[in-house]
């Protein structure tokens, strides 16, 4: 990087700030800090969707599993997050807009206490907030990896200046900052995204053009589908965990949907969504197919090809930009997923922990919810320190491994809760899904996979805690019905199309029934 290259990131940083501040003065409370009031645009929510789903560890995980298997990086990825957005336009979207519009509340896991019990929604907030800190944490070391390739800065001086300048942005400007952010963030990739992809295929002349290097002996089985450890199990079972993950598993993309102002537009905007991850990452993920024609990996895992080859391939200036694509891409998604947590902290743990929490007012609810993001942003921060640690191991399997297993035990609870179908699973079903899911996924990660001659494959790591899950919530509802009136009532207003409400609700208390709703400062 010269100063060119440092005069483009300094902007796009000193930008990003600037958002925040000026998203400060939408924010009056609670409801607009978590779900913009219920009045972002379908077009704005959608984009914001796609782009929170989206960090660096695209271009150094993924790009590493394109150097070395090929296509195979765009079919089991993108497209089974392209086909679970879409079932979720129908099935999630409408549904989770709902909870806002029809129940009135600020976080995703907030209507868990009514449709099952304190104990489950206490056991998925619980969990899904340490899930986060350690996804976050993976998504941080990723794009520090990638400054410390650019610039030579060490990973904790990259973590710290990443992390900081996105703890400005959302904190100051909530969901708004967010998704206004992500709105230029994705302007800037798409720019960035181009310029790669067409000097990679002005490079690709020597190497039989475009169509002609497929059939170079570097990418020989580049073109296959399935590959490696990324077979058809694995493929199923990501479908699985994405149409969960992407329409609310993961909290940050339900409050996409919450933030539209009725269930129309929230479907709308997940189609959008789902289109873009169809046929954007198409383009972005061709340079890194192509990857081992120009360069060569200096990483096992190829994790470093796509730095590399955008060094050695864009002049200064343009360099500039693709790097602030990479940080445009984690600082969106570690933003959304602060505003996530700091929604669960605040509506769904806090009134439990304390009973000052439950008498949070406007400005003092509003305070809270800053001071968590800030907390959260600064533990995983902490855990990025820790990636490549004997703990957490490399990047691409935190992500994988980690976030991919846990994602069906804590998810499936929340999300086929919405559903007529599943109206007869309550505490008991959601509660024992949760805890024997989780159980798998150690059972299978470590004491099975020490025990196999090497190891159980990754597809099993993955899918089998989610099947284990899926299979209890099911049949312990048939075996042990508990579809109360009260629940059936809240399936229902989910479930039933009309008058959506007002957008602008104002969000009671998160707390007991029993508990005065907030008053003013």
């Amino acid at each position: 990087m010269n100063g060119l290259d440092w005069a483009v990131l300094i902007g796009y940083f000193a930008v990003m700030v600037a958002i925040g501040v000026w998203s400060h003065k939408r924010v009056d409370n609670v409801s607009d800090f978590f779900t913009a009031g219920g009045k972002m645009p379908w077009w704005l929510s959608g984009i914001s969707h796609h782009m929170s789903g989206y960090s660096a560890v695209m271009f150094t995980g993924y790009a590493g599993i394109a150097y070395t298997y090929g296509v195979t990086s765009f079919v089991t990825w993108s497209f089974p997050i392209a086909f679970g957005i879409a079932i979720g336009s129908r099935l999630f979207a409408p549904r989770i807009n709902r909870l806002r519009s029809r129940l009135h509340v600020a976080s995703p896991l907030e209507y868990l206490k009514n449709r099952y019990d304190l104990k489950t929604q206490q056991a998925l907030a619980w969990s899904g907030m340490l899930l986060k800190i350690v996804d976050v944490g993976a998504k941080w070391a990723a794009i520090a990896t990638l400054l410390s390739v650019f610039t030579g800065i060490s990973l904790n001086q990259g973590i710290l200046i990443t992390g900081v300048v996105t703890a400005i942005y959302c904190t100051i400007g909530g969901l708004w900052a967010d998704a206004l952010t992500e709105l230029g963030q994705f302007v800037i990739q798409l720019l960035a995204g181009v310029t790669m992809f067409v000097a990679v295929v002005l490079e690709l002349g020597d190497h039989g053009g475009f169509l002609g290097a497929w059939d170079e002996p570097e990418l020989q089985g580049h073109g296959e589908p399935l590959v490696g450890p990324y077979g058809t199990v694995f493929l199923l079972a990501f479908l699985f965990i994405k149409l969960f993950e992407y329409n609310g598993g993961m909290l940050n993309q339900a409050q996409r949907y919450m933030a539209t102002p009725d269930a129309r537009e929230a479907e709308r905007s997940a189609r959008l969504s789902a289109v873009l991850w169809l046929v954007w990452p198409v383009i972005l993920f061709f340079p890194m197919w192509m990857s081992p024609l120009l360069v060569e990996s200096q990483k096992a895992d190829g994790s470093d090809s796509y730095a590399l080859m955008t060094e050695q391939l864009l002049p200064h200036g343009l360099l500039g930009l693709v790097i602030v694509g990479f940080f445009s891409h984690t600082m969106a998604m570690c933003s959304s997923d602060a505003n996530a947590i700091a929604a669960v902290f605040t509506r769904d743990v806090a009134p439990v922990l304390s009973a000052r929490a439950r008498r949070w007012g406007e400005r003092s609810g509003l305070v809270a919810a800053r001071v968590t993001t800030v907390v959260f942003l600064g533990l995983s921060m902490a855990v990025a320190t820790q990636v490549d640690s004997p703990t957490f191991k490399d990047i691409i399997t935190v992500v994988i491994k980690w976030v991919a297993g846990l994602m069906g035990p804590i998810a499936i609870p929340m999300m086929l809760g919405l559903l007529r179908p599943f109206r007869r699973s309550g505490p008991t079903a959601a509660l024992t899904s949760w805890g024997l899911g989780l159980f798998a996924f150690w059972l299978v990660n470590y004491p099975v996979d020490g025990a196999v001659d090497g190891g159980v494959p990754l597809e099993y790591q993955v899918s089998i805690p989610l099947a284990v899950s899926l299979v209890l919530y099911v049949l312990i509802g048939y075996a042990k019905p508990e579809d109360t009136p009260e629940r059936l009532a809240i399936i229902e207003r989910v479930n039933t199309d009309g008058d959506e409400g007002s957008a602008s609700a104002a969000v009671p208390g998160p707390a007991e029934e029993s508990v005065p709703a907030p008053v003013k400062d």
